[in-house]
């Protein structure tokens, strides 16, 4: 049987600034690893206002929540790894962009950081 969900290469910890708290590289990671893969659950609301859900769908009328750590990665306009969205699998999977030191903070652009009214704020300070 094989893992449906592995996040052993982040924890998650209090970033000690304005952000709250945010996931970190538990270990070295190399360029093209995979960071962490999971499962999503659809849920049925408007996520236009929810931070801690996912845009679920091309058209922006699906929402969904994310297993393991991924609901903590902070944004960034200059992320060190990047989230690939399996929609029709309801998985994801999350690879490096770049080598990663082991306690880097791991930062990937949100989606809809540009649209979602839950992040004008945040998108006005990047």
């Amino acid at each position: 049987m094989s893992k449906l969900i592995d996040c052993s290469k982040v924890i998650v910890k209090d970033s000690n600034t304005d952000k709250g708290v945010g996931a970190y590289a538990s270990c070295d990671i190399k360029l093209g690893d995979i960071v962490e893969y999971g499962l999503m659950r659809r849920v049925d609301t408007d996520g236009n206002q929810n931070p801690y859900l996912f845009t679920w769908s091309d058209d922006r009328t699906i929402w969904a929540y994310a297993s393991g750590c991924a609901t903590f990665y902070n944004t960034s306009k200059q992320p060190n790894v990047k989230m690939d969205r399996y929609f029709n699998e309801d998985r994801f999977v999350i690879t490096a962009l770049q080598d990663i030191k082991e306690g880097d903070e791991l930062m990937h652009t949100y989606r809809s950081l540009q649209w979602r009214k839950c992040f004008q704020e945040l998108n006005d300070k990047l």
